[in-house]
């Protein structure tokens, strides 16, 4: 557990994935049942881009302030989230401030010193629980929810070198728990050769309705380099393949990124 988010906060996978977690958010909410937000590796919540680790990489520079000065339409909503809110919001951060009365949102982080922060960023939100565990086993507890509806972030670190072996493990197991949820999956690409293959492990299990969209800032082409990112999503809300590449292809013209897509990768 060596990974800190606080030194890539901001940066150009932060804005690709929180811009798409606000889309789907908020295309769940059009209808008025009650939702579970479950975010299972959810760092400490909010990130303050003057301190140390932010400035000691710089990643943001290139990512939200590039942003934020160009201020395209098809990313307003993001834009606005992060006036609103002030410092970086993570997607814990982002969810809560997205939650009805009758929506509640669950954040676990497992690293020793964030989670406290985490429980420190959150405090005084009556629907809002941090719990201090694993992510995977979260799943495993918490779903099916009472709500009957739920969307389930799932961001790991990718320490670990069969972290997508791992991941596919358990988003198959808690999906045959709970086969209405929506789970939004984030994956780095460095090259192609990784997610290809977790992408062919999930075509052979019985997960279905499956889409990613994805956002390469160059070619994958050095295993070394984060090239890129991909989110991929279950269940995804109606209309989310539409959404998802105009707010896609306004990233790659503000951030000089290579390409960007969003493919169907399983029927329903």
């Amino acid at each position: 557990m060596n990974y800190r988010h606080a030194y890539h906060a901001g940066n150009f996978a932060d804005c690709m994935k929180h811009a798409l977690f606000i889309s789907i958010l908020r295309a769940m909410q059009r209808k008025d049942k009650s939702l579970l937000v479950l975010d299972t590796h959810a760092g400490i919540g909010r990130y303050d881009l003057s301190g140390e680790p932010a400035q000691k990489t710089g990643e943001w520079r290139e990512g939200i302030a590039k942003v934020q000065a160009a201020a395209p339409a098809a990313l307003a909503s993001y834009t606005a989230m992060i006036e609103k809110l002030g410092l970086y919001p993570g997607s814990p951060a982002i969810a809560a401030a997205l939650l009805r009365d009758n929506d509640r949102l669950i954040c676990c982080e497992l690293h020793k010193e964030d989670a406290p922060l985490l429980r420190r960023a959150m405090a005084g939100q009556a629907n809002v629980a941090v719990h201090e565990r694993d992510g995977y086993a979260a799943m495993r507890a918490f779903l099916p929810p009472p709500e009957k509806r739920a969307l389930v972030l799932i961001d790991p670190p990718f320490e670990a070198v069969d972290e997508f072996a791992v991941l596919t493990e358990n988003l198959v197991a808690a999906y045959e728990k709970f086969k209405t949820g929506v789970y939004v999956v984030w994956y780095p690409i460095k090259h192609r050769a990784p997610v290809r293959g977790f992408c062919e492990g999930l075509k052979l299990s019985k997960i279905r309705d499956v889409v990613t969209a994805e956002f390469l800032l160059r070619e994958p082409l050095d295993p070394a380099r984060l090239n890129g990112c991909g989110l991929l999503v279950v269940n995804p809300p109606f209309g989310f393949e539409a959404e998802a590449l105009p707010i896609l292809q306004a990233l790659v013209e503000v951030l000089g990124g290579a390409g960007c897509g969003v493919e169907r990768l399983i029927d329903e």
